[in-house]
C-alpha cells in the first residue's frame, strides 16, 4: 500500500514536502493535489513512472502530458513560446489553465504528443504542488488524475487511497478538492483554441 501524507493545502510543512520529493527523486509515482482536483505525478526522467501513469489511466500516445513548471521561466527551455504565446501565458498564469504548445528538443520523445509533437504546459496555484516544484527543482510530468471511464478528476484522496492505493508509491492528502479539471488551450497556431472547457475562464481566449 503506498504512504499516506497529510499536507497542509495552505501552509505544507517544509519536512513532508522535502520527503515527499525524495520519492519522486527515487523514481516513484505520487498523487498530489493541485488547482484542479488530484494528479498523478513523476520525474521526467522516469521511463518506468510514466509507464505506470499511462497503465494508470490506460493513455495511448495521443495523449498530451503536462510539464508542471513553477513559474514561466521553465517555460521556454520546454517548448516554443512566441510573443503572442508568451502574453497569453503571463496574463493567465498561475492558474486553472493548460496550455499546448510545440514542444522543444529537451523535451523527451515519449512525453509528447506522437503526432503534433507538443507538449501540455502548466503552472499551478495550489500551494502544496508549487512547494513540491519548489523543492524538486524542476518541472514534474504530470497528469490529472481520471481514472479510465470518468470524465472528471479525482477529488478525495481516502477514495484515491481505496481505489490506487496499490498502484502508485505516495498519496499526498491535501484536503478534498473541486472534481472540475483545468481549461485547455491550444497555442500551437496564430489564434487560441479552446481543447476542453474546465474551471478556468475561457473568456480571454474567445
Amino acid at each position: 500500500m503506498s504512504q499516506y501524507f497529510h499536507i497542509h493545502p495552505d501552509n505544507p510543512q517544509p519536512r513532508l514536502v522535502n520527503q515527499a520529493v525524495d520519492y519522486l527523486n527515487k523514481g516513484s509515482v505520487i498523487v498530489y493535489p493541485t488547482d484542479s482536483g488530484y494528479a498523478l505525478g513523476c520525474r521526467l526522467e522516469e521511463k518506468n513512472a510514466m509507464e505506470r501513469i499511462c497503465r494508470i489511466r490506460q493513455l495511448d500516445g495521443n495523449h498530451n502530458f503536462t510539464l508542471m513548471c513553477r513559474d514561466l521561466s521553465e517555460l521556454s527551455t520546454y517548448a516554443q513560446v512566441d510573443n503572442s504565446a508568451f502574453r497569453i501565458l503571463k496574463n493567465n498564469t498561475p492558474g486553472n489553465y493548460t496550455f499546448i504548445l510545440k514542444a522543444t528538443k529537451e523535451v523527451p520523445r515519449r512525453l509528447m504528443n506522437d503526432k503534433r509533437k507538443t507538449i501540455g504546459l502548466r503552472v499551478p496555484s495550489n500551494p502544496v504542488a508549487l512547494a513540491l516544484l519548489e523543492r524538486l527543482n524542476e518541472p514534474m510530468m504530470s497528469t490529472s488524475l481520471m481514472l479510465p471511464g470518468n470524465d472528471f478528476t479525482e477529488s478525495d484522496p481516502e477514495e484515491i487511497q481505496y481505489s490506487i492505493g496499490k498502484l502508485v508509491d505516495l498519496i499526498i492528502d491535501g484536503g478534498t478538492l473541486g472534481q472540475q479539471p483545468t481549461t485547455v488551450i491550444d497555442l500551437t497556431s496564430d489564434a487560441p483554441v479552446v481543447v476542453r472547457e474546465g474551471v478556468g475562464d475561457i473568456r480571454p481566449f474567445q
